[in-house]
Order: C-alpha cells, then sequence, then structure tokens
C-alpha cells in the first residue's frame, strides 16, 4: 500500500485521514478490537515460546501490529510513527535479551541479516512493481524481519512465504467473487502481519 500521504480533504467518503493530520483515527474510533487483537497475539506468544528473554520484543511487535492492521485496513496506510521506531525498539529489546539467551549473539546477527534480507527482497519488488506494493510496506518489512530472523532460517522462510500465501489467497478470494478486480489497492500489511506470526508460531 501507498507510503503515509498528507490526504487530510474528503474523497467521497468521509475524512480521508493520515499520519501528519491524524493517523491515529482508526486506532482512536476502535480502540477495543486493536486491543483484544492486541492481547490475542501476546497471549499466543506466551502460550508457543513461554516466558523468554526475547518474549517482550516480540510483545511489542504484537501491540504495534494490531494499531497498524487497523490503520491499513482503513486507510492503506503504515503510519512512520509506527514503521520506524519498530527498529531500534526491536533491536534494542533484542540486545538486553542476548546474554540471557543460547546462542544470543548468534540470533542478533541472524536477526540483523533477517531484516536486511526482508527489507532488500521488497525494496527490490517495489521497484519494479511499485503499484503493487507501497514504500510503507519495505519499511515494515525490515522491522519484522529482525523478529523472524532472530528465531532461525526457517522461521524466516516461513514467514515470508506466509505473508505471500495468505496475500495472494485473500486477493483471489475478492476476484473470484468480483469483490474486487486487478486494479483495487489491497493493504498488504496485515498479511505481512499474519505472516511473521505464523513463522514465529511455528519455530520459536
Amino acid at each position: 500500500m501507498p507510503d503515509s500521504a498528507e490526504l487530510t480533504a474528503e474523497d467521497g467518503r468521509g475524512p480521508v485521514w493520515s499520519w501528519r493530520a491524524d493517523w491515529t483515527g482508526p486506532v482512536r474510533e476502535r480502540p477495543v478490537p486493536v486491543a483484544v487483537g492486541a492481547v490475542v497475539v501476546v497471549a499466543l506468544l506466551v502460550w508457543r515460546m513461554g516466558v523468554r528473554p526475547e518474549l517482550a520484543a516480540f510483545a511489542y511487535l504484537a501491540v504495534v501490529g494490531a494499531m497498524l492492521t487497523a490503520v491499513d485496513v482503513r486507510l492503506h496506510r503504515l503510519p512512520d510513527p509506527l514503521t520506524l521506531p519498530s527498529y531500534p525498539v526491536m533491536l534494542v529489546l533484542l540486545g538486553v535479551a542476548v546474554p540471557f539467551t543460547g546462542d544470543g549473539s548468534g540470533r542478533f546477527v541472524a536477526a540483523l541479516v533477517g531484516m536486511v534480507a526482508l527489507w532488500g527482497l521488497f525494496f527490490v519488488q517495489w521497484l519494479v512493481v511499485p503499484r503493487a506494493l507501497g514504500f510503507g510496506d519495505v519499511k515494515l518489512s525490515g522491522a519484522l524481519g529482525i523478529g523472524l530472523g532472530w528465531l532461525g532460517r526457517d522461521a524466516w522462510v516461513t514467514g515470508v512465504f506466509a505473508m505471500f500465501l495468505l496475500g495472494g489467497v485473500y486477493s483471489v478470494a475478492l476476484l473470484v467473487t468480483r469483490r474486487a478486480d486487478r486494479r483495487t489497492a489491497i493493504p498488504f500489511g496485515p498479511f505481512m502481519l499474519a505472516g511473521t506470526l505464523v513463522g514465529v508460531l511455528a519455530h520459536a
């Protein structure tokens, strides 16, 4: 989806929000579903991972992911105030976990590799097919790559595969049911986040 823009006028369907004006609109308007979504994902992480040093990093990603999903579904935006700070926050939280985790330094290096690899993958796609992905997707991808990379190559591959599989199935379903055509913009952020969750739950 497109990167955060400066739209604040009417588009015929109501106000168009933006992170520069008030990207928090979708979150403020439906705080309960966003909070419930975050709690459910954190509960899944605790169930699958247990109480581990790196749990804080993944719990943070779950909370931010719930907010990003609400914003992207409504506005087709992944606002910078949520995506960009996720890089240092994830790296700091995982860095703190390094001394308390088996092969923590190796996992941290893998997290950096996962970040660069996933960011690069999405950046190349954005360059080749800019109408299929927005730069907001690129900005989010690296943060997700940190978490997947920390868990290892299998988690990274599973997560990335799940992102595109889930997004593809949804797109095909819309086309088959004639609820969209090939030119319809579909928010991909939720599928990136869902795919990441699949990778984490499968390999944590």
